[in-house]
């Protein structure tokens, strides 16, 4: 609990623009993890140059931005959040679990350079993802999802 405690005491400007937020945060998951790219058939092939004003992949960081707000929010008790989430990204998007440890160093990143997050609220962004990839982990082997 007081790892979330920590990251909420940063999270006020990805409440204020989690549009342009998550849409940095989506352009460096892809700039950082090329490969990651074609997981999103929307976005395959597009120069990252083109990224920055596109329309759906704003609404995706935005949607991004806006997901993992509510399970930081949830303080931990995030199962009845991540089960349809896990459920998607296993059975429709395909999602190896691994992209999702990338992508959490990449909001950490992002949340240094645009809200402030200091090294604990680093360290405690990371126990805090670490958890909420556990327990996506879990669900996926629930669903026979392995990657």
């Amino acid at each position: 609990m007081a790892d979330y405690e920590a990251v909420l005491k940063y999270w006020g400007p990805l409440d204020k623009d989690p549009r342009g937020v998550g849409t940095l945060v989506l352009i460096r998951f892809f700039k950082e993890h090329p490969e990651t790219q074609d997981l999103f058939p929307k976005y395959a092939g597009i120069p990252l140059e083109d990224l920055g004003g596109n329309a759906d992949l704003a609404t995706l960081g935005e949607n991004v931005v806006r997901k993992l707000g509510e399970l930081v929010k949830a303080r931990g008790n995030h199962a009845a959040i991540i089960k349809p989430l896990a459920t998607a990204h296993a059975n429709q998007h395909k999602v190896p679990i691994k992209n999702f440890t990338l992508l959490s160093e990449v909001i950490v990143k992002v949340m240094e350079e645009n809200a402030g997050l200091d090294g604990p609220g680093q360290a405690a962004l990371r126990k805090a993802m670490a958890a909420i990839i556990a327990d996506m982990n879990a669900n996926y082997k629930e669903l026979g999802f392995t990657t």
